[in-house]
């Protein structure tokens, strides 16, 4: 049976990111979040998505103690795509595989930026 103290420390790496997963869904349950701003208020929601699904992809990684990239690309991009499928089945929604691809591009722009920022603190070190 696990110490106590380590189920706290899953709860706290695991938490994050279900959260997350249950925020995502919530606003996707919603029949339509447009500002009426127009290409603005389009764009702006792309580049939230791929902000959103790049800090999920961040807190997977970080719940599976930063080993797993490609398990954590994996969990975010297939969320991702029952999230779409899910917006299918809500009112004045639409799931697309194009915007499957903008939340990947938000993975992959996660993943850029976390290998990078560890290429430098390797260097650093060396």
């Amino acid at each position: 049976m696990a110490r106590p103290d380590a189920s706290v420390r899953a709860i706290a790496r695991f938490a994050p990111p279900i959260v997350l997963m249950g925020v995502i869904y919530a606003l996707s349950a919603q029949p339509d979040l447009n500002s009426g701003l127009g290409t603005i208020d389009l764009v702006g929601r792309k580049v939230v998505h791929m902000a959103e699904y790049g800090v999920l992809w961040f807190l997977w990684h970080r719940a599976l103690r930063f080993r797993h990239a490609g398990a954590a690309a994996a969990i975010a991009i297939g969320y991702a795509m029952t999230d779409e499928f899910h917006q299918t089945f809500v009112h004045g929604r639409e799931g697309t595989p194009r915007d499957v691809l903008i939340d990947a591009a938000g993975v992959g722009i996660a993943y850029a930026i976390w290998r990078r920022h560890t290429s430098r603190l390797a260097a650093r070190e060396a």
